[in-house]
């Protein structure tokens, strides 16, 4: 089978692909790694953004009251253009169907009301986020349109208005940069987009988001994934913001030296983005170096265009059951020749991918030509004679060094679908085109749209600027919580492990470690560990019957020192407390099986246990000794003694 990365090695010239293992700083200094970061993040308000639905109510798949069916239509902008992205999803001729819960939307939602005033309770998250983020409040909010043709949003248009403008978080070992941060209403939450139908649930829409955009300040993936946890963190670290599947996402731009800006969209776990952004800025790499290769076999550009011919299925044999199934289903089949492409289709651009693939996702989201829609040239011998390629390439008048795409589709398709091969190759002699592209686990990466461009954005006549006084924001900013850098320092000081930081973070258990260390004066180390060691545990392995409130560990704690049973027993106690939050901590010392003992009981153990192990002993090693006499003893022992201490005593008794 052919290897993807065979076109793609070191050369004087430039840096092959490199696993992101071993990748080095000095690798993304060669291939200018840039990149920045747009992290969107739910508000939790009782209502909607600009109406008085209520947030945070969410429908399943099958449950809606009624639908509504839109078609999308690009509208010129302020400055009498139309903006790139509005007339790809155009081209795409898809119908929208909304389905909708009476309980979340209104007619607002459908585009049949003016907005309502923004929500204050937003507006005022927003404002103490954007003074977290040490961004200047600007003293007017003015309400815009932004223009949005794939239909998560009815109206064609999201209303967003910027809070804060150039900012700045301090990371472990820098400083980002933030240009902005913006409060407006969240999209549509998509069902399925298959062929010229896509399908959309509105519960989330207008739900007041805030979307924080950094500076490119990020020089390697690691640095973006940081910073990125940084925002969320910082978001949370308020207490107002929801969180779950979906309420926090974001989008990653990235770059490399010679390279565009690509917008990796919706990428829903911060873990995903050292991966992706380093392969994103290799494919960059591959596509400039596939630049060079045809910039240097084919002298004017600009003069390049395919040829095709429409074949007959019967007229070939096809090895390929994609194609026996287009046969059933009565589409076209067309021969591509793309002169001078030989190589070109099977070059590596991402793990696993080549660029035959940058064309086949265009084919699917442009041209609603779902996958397989196409084969190529330098694949075709393993699903097609030599007989019958040959015949194929002759009715092309194909030359040696051309390559050629067979696809298929329905016939009302066929034109979009050439237009969009021959403008896709085209950009490869220009390398790198801007667009958006959607996120996959695996760190992969496939086409989505065209990168909007400013022309999208205009004033909305509906909603009047919102002055911002100064003593409002300072109303706002008088209980501003910590910075989270400065509490990754005094965690650093309590010498709580590092490992459990991120969890502590993202639960923003932080102000409840200060809690339970000054008024039950307990270890900040102990604490800490047993949040991001213990908690962290419980939650993945058991179940909640709600949300659990996390005040429950501070009445524990204070149970057990009110009772004076050692702290050690919250780790036996936590599940049961997870899965029965209404249950007295009483109850569950007794569901424990929990008994006080004294310590001089137990103690007073010591002699006999280790009598009996000199008879049973296969060791002499004094650790094996102390290791099977906490074993013995552990059950009546946790919660009575510390362990600690149990541990010395043993090893001191002779």
């Amino acid at each position: 089978m052919f290897d993807p990365k065979s076109n793609y090695k070191k050369t004087s010239n430039s840096v092959g692909y490199i696993n992101r293992k071993k990748a080095t700083q000095e690798t993304y200094d060669k291939i200018g790694f840039m990149s920045g970061l747009e992290v969107h993040q739910q508000l939790k308000t009782k209502n909607k953004l600009f109406c008085h639905c209520p947030a945070g109510i969410y429908q399943k798949k099958d449950q809606y009251d009624a639908e509504v069916i839109r078609h999308m239509r690009p509208t010129l902008s302020e400055l009498g253009e139309y903006d790139g992205t509005a007339l790809m999803e155009f081209k795409t001729r898809k119908e929208i169907i909304y389905r909708i819960k009476n309980e979340t939307t209104c007619t607002y939602e459908v585009d049949d009301t003016p907005p309502f005033p923004i929500d204050k309770e937003a507006l005022e998250i927003a404002i103490e986020i954007s003074e977290l983020s040490k961004l200047n409040i600007v003293g007017e909010v003015h309400i815009t349109r932004k223009q949005y043709l794939d239909g998560s949003i009815p109206t064609g248009f999201q209303r967003t208005g910027i809070i804060g403008v150039e900012g700045e978080i301090q990371l472990k070992n820098k400083k980002v940069r933030l240009i902005q941060l913006s409060l407006e209403e969240d999209s549509c939450r998509e069902v399925s987009d298959i062929g010229h139908v896509r399908i959309y649930r509105t519960d989330r829409l207008g739900m007041p988001l805030i979307e924080t955009v950094t500076y490119p300040d990020c020089v390697n993936p690691d640095e973006v994934k940081e910073a990125c946890d940084y925002i969320r963190f910082l978001n949370r670290s308020t207490g107002k913001v929801r969180t779950g599947i979906g309420a926090g996402r974001q989008d990653v731009n990235v770059s490399c030296k010679g390279g565009s800006r690509v917008e990796i969209k919706g990428v829903a776990h911060t873990k995903w983005i050292p991966e992706l952004t380093h392969n994103e800025c290799f494919r960059q790499w591959a596509l400039l170096k596939i630049k060079d290769i045809l910039l240097k076999k084919i002298k004017k550009a600009e003069d390049w265009k395919i040829s095709y011919e429409t074949l007959k299925f019967h007229s070939y044999n096809f090895n390929f059951q994609a194609l026996r199934d287009a046969k059933k289903l009565r589409n076209k089949i067309v021969a591509v020749n793309l002169p001078d492409f030989k190589g070109i289709l099977s070059h590596f651009t991402q793990p696993g991918k080549i660029f035959a693939n940058e064309i086949a996702d265009r084919l699917k989201v442009i041209a609603c030509i779902e996958k397989p829609n196409m084969t190529h040239s330098e694949e075709l011998e393993l699903l097609i004679s030599e007989n019958d390629l040959s015949e194929i390439k002759k009715l092309l008048n194909a030359k040696e060094n051309d390559a050629q795409i067979i696809f298929w589709g329905p016939d009302d398709d066929i034109k979009t679908a050439l237009e969009t091969i021959e403008e896709r190759c085209k950009m490869a002699f220009e390398g790198v085109p801007n667009e958006t592209r959607k996120s996959f686990e695996d760190g992969t990466t496939i086409f989505e749209r065209v990168l909007p461009g400013a022309d999208r954005m205009y004033p909305d006549t509906d909603s009047p600027p919102i002055p911002l006084e100064n003593n409002y924001i300072e109303e706002i900013s008088k209980n501003l919580p910590s910075d989270i850098i400065d509490r990754y320092k005094q965690m650093k000081k309590w010498e709580i492990p590092e490992d459990t930081y991120t969890f502590i973070f993202k639960k923003n258990l932080f102000p409840l470690i200060e809690k339970i260390v000054k008024q039950l004066d307990i270890s900040p180390r102990f604490i800490g560990s047993f949040l991001g060691q213990n908690l962290k545990f419980v939650e993945g392995h058991y179940k909640s019957g709600k949300a659990f409130d996390y005040e429950k560990i501070f009445n524990l704690f204070k149970f057990l020192k009110e009772s004076k049973i050692d702290f050690q027993l919250a780790r036996e106690m936590m599940p049961v407390i997870y899965e029965h939050p209404k249950m007295d901590f009483n109850s569950i010392l007794t569901s424990i099986n929990f008994k006080k003992i004294s310590e001089d009981e137990i103690i007073s153990k010591i002699p006999f246990l280790k009598k009996k192990f000199s008879e049973i002993r296969k060791s002499d090693k004094k650790e094996n000794e102390i290791n099977w006499i906490m074993g013995q003893i552990h059950k009546i022992a946790c919660g009575n003694i510390s362990l600690n201490k149990l541990h010395t005593i043993i090893s001191k008794e002779k």
